[in-house]
């Protein structure tokens, strides 16, 4: 058996055959998220098994941006645990752990743009893959300027979250009901269903980060 192997059959249900690399992405993809909203530092480690496992699947799935996305993911998840474990004096909370804050109104401006101009050249760069490198990419990207601008978003989500700013969920909502689509089409419907649960966790995480924010405020 080859569990790396999309086309391995974990389990059917309801018509749908279940892969082993899908079902233990969705897994391990559905802890780290969960921890994170409830801010929880070992949501990171659960991370690194998650990245992995979903870049093997994208890249047999021809979501290429998203492939490349999880080795980015693979070296945050060791920063942000070491950002949330170990912050300097002045920015941890009351467990010694890195605490809550938010964007300035330039900090804003800047992500915006930036990550609009970068989802444009990467879904360029997408759409043309299998024209470029016809032995690595033998079938054209899925979704090339979709699936950027939600890889695109990601980074930049994922930076904030790093640094535990609020409007990081807001932005993951955005990409998580994008992300519900795309992999709803694409047929890995358990994947999609997680990211429609990531939707209802980041919504969440937005509220349980803002009370958690308000807090340090209070006397």
């Amino acid at each position: 058996m080859n569990f790396f192997d999309i086309n391995t059959i974990f389990f059917e249900a309801l018509g749908y055959k279940m892969s082993h690399l899908e079902f233990w992405a969705t897994v391990t993809g559905a802890v780290a998220v969960w921890l994170s909203a409830r801010e929880n530092v070992w949501s990171w480690i659960i991370g690194l098994f998650n990245v992995v496992l979903a870049f093997v699947m994208f890249y047999q799935i021809q979501l290429y941006p998203d492939m490349f996305l999880q080795v980015f993911f693979f070296i945050t998840n060791l920063i942000g645990w070491w950002q949330w474990k170990f912050p300097k004096e002045e920015e941890a909370n009351q467990k010694n752990e890195l605490k809550i804050s938010k964007l300035s109104s330039t900090q804003w401006i800047m992500l915006g743009i930036s990550g609009v101009g970068a989802t444009f050249l990467m879904g360029h760069f997408a759409k043309n893959l299998h024209e470029w490198f016809p032995r690595l990419f033998s079938i054209p990207s899925a979704f090339p300027y979709m699936d950027s601008f939600t890889t695109i978003m990601s980074v930049v989500a994922t930076f904030m979250l790093i640094r535990k700013k609020i409007e990081s969920w807001y932005m993951w909502l955005l990409i998580d009901i994008i992300a519900t689509y795309m992999y709803y089409i694409k047929d890995v419907k358990l994947y999609s269903l997680l990211y429609f649960v990531f939707c209802f966790i980041a919504a969440f995480g937005a509220y349980h980060w803002t009370k958690e924010y308000k807090s340090y405020f209070k006397s």
